[in-house]
């Protein structure tokens, strides 16, 4: 090559890798676009797909990253990431797609971490929960931008307090009995929840999602179910709780926020945005009691373990600040991502070697069960420790297994359950059921707004 075309090469280069990292507040359209430039650089370990649409008619793309697009692979765990439950909290839309493009490329260039990562996890990825309300706060100017200007959806509706309250069935379980997990959803549902949110609740029910996390913006700081305190469940309460409300995973759960707070470039240090928070992480309800949020919803309802990330002080952080911001959490939204590897995993088969779905696994001294998915695989996340495993399902005689659990990857836990010859196989029943009472349909009163950080 000519000395005198080489210059151009280089500068063309230039170009080309600059093109490539698109550190830019995107449109919806843009936003579409991204994601399919990702599925087109890297077709073989991608797939598109949508999970509905919001209430102006956009759809909510996710896009799926795996060795077998599509194809859920026995005893691989399934992840999700969500970003912009309120339009107006834009950064954890910028940084999912980042992380996208980020993936795609890594895997390209054959980076060990990446490509396991990808080979052993399906990756599931929602930039946008609330594609309606980010294009409200798009419209407006960034130096003149309301708190709450395009937080909630089209119809008004802020989409962190509009989950089905299972927290007010779980508190009266906890009094009375009954489970404090995949609590039955009220028969009225349906009609108390907006279009994006009944999509993420079918599509939670459709993926036997394990861990998650959704990606908020207004503080900096990790933050862990519950949401709601138990004493919310009354009429009236004040928004400061200052109260912890633990679930039965508390420690697993302060370890899941350290995993991002430290990971973070700053998170830990608890940086001011007009709160301090010890380790960067903070109990949902010792905060500010918050009710039928998405990540309670999670804990309660399905096997997913979620927390809830604030990523900047600024909710619609100006355009210049934005690969500032990738770089601070970028190893963090992967060291995240990876904590879906431990505890144990297993498949629950009967003596002919089928699998079980809806099998029972429950850990002795741990008030929260799991169940597996539609092969008979389950995932249990578990802190280092020796613990007292049980798998049950109807019909069949539970099994119970002691486990070491280690801190590198999950330990592989088999059941194989035999058939209940004195009862005979019984006919599959819906997860345990909670106590019904009338006082459990009474009305919660929804949340009211306040001008410091709302999750």
């Amino acid at each position: 090559m000519s000395q005198l075309l080489w210059p151009l090469v280089r500068f063309l280069l230039l170009i080309e890798v600059a093109a490539s990292v698109n550190f830019f507040h995107h449109r919806y359209e843009q936003l579409v676009q991204a994601l399919f430039n990702v599925h087109n650089e890297c077709p073989d370990i991608t797939r598109i797909y949508t999970i509905g649409r919001s209430v102006q008619g956009r759809h909510l793309y996710v896009l799926e990253f795996s060795d077998s697009p599509g194809i859920h692979e026995p005893l691989e765990p399934e992840f999700k990431y969500v970003g912009n439950m309120h339009g107006n909290e834009v950064l954890g839309r910028e940084l999912l797609l980042q992380l996208s493009e980020f993936l795609c490329e890594e895997y390209r260039r054959r980076n060990e971490r990446i490509t396991r990562l990808i080979w052993d996890t399906r990756i599931h990825i929602l930039p946008s929960m609330n594609p309606d309300g980010y294009e409200v706060a798009a419209n407006q100017d960034p130096d003149a931008i309301g708190y709450l200007t395009g937080r909630n959806n089209a119809n008004g509706v802020d989409l962190n307090r509009n989950f089905p309250d299972l927290n007010t069935f779980m508190y009266y379980n906890e009094k009375n009995g009954g489970p404090n997990h995949h609590i039955p959803l009220p028969a009225n549902w349906k009609s108390q929840v907006e279009q994006e949110t009944l999509a993420v609740i079918h599509w939670m029910s459709r993926y036997n999602f394990v861990l998650s996390a959704n990606l908020h913006g207004g503080a900096l700081v990790a933050n862990y179910p519950y949401d709601k305190a138990q004493e919310q469940r009354s009429r009236g309460y004040q928004r400061k709780s200052n109260t912890p409300s633990p679930t039965p995973d508390d420690k697993l759960f302060r370890k899941l926020a350290k995993a991002y707070s430290y990971a973070h470039h700053s998170m830990h240090q608890s940086p001011t945005c007009g709160e301090q928070f010890a380790d960067g992480i903070t109990n949902g309800a010792s905060w500010y009691s918050l009710s039928k949020g998405m990540q309670d919803f999670n804990y309660l309802y399905t096997n997913c373990f979620e927390i809830t990330l604030e990523l900047s002080c600024d909710k619609f952080p100006p355009q210049k600040d934005l690969e500032k911001e990738w770089l601070a959490n970028r190893e963090a939204l992967i060291t995240y991502l990876e904590e879906v590897h431990q505890g144990i995993k297993g498949l629950v088969s009967d003596e002919n070697n089928n699998g079980i779905a809806g099998a029972v696994i429950s850990v002795h001294g741990i008030g929260h069960d799991v169940t597996s998915g539609d092969q008979g695989d389950y995932f249990r996340l578990l802190l280092p420790g020796t613990y007292t495993i049980a798998a049950s399902a109807d019909g069949y005689r539970p099994q119970t297994v002691t486990v070491t659990v280690g801190p590198a990857g999950p330990s592989l836990v088999h059941f194989q359950l035999k058939q209940d010859t004195i009862k005979g196989p019984m006919e599959k029943k819906a997860p345990a059921t909670s106590l019904s009472s009338k006082a459990l349909q009474k009305k919660v009163v929804p949340r009211a707004a306040h001008k410091k950080t709302q999750r």
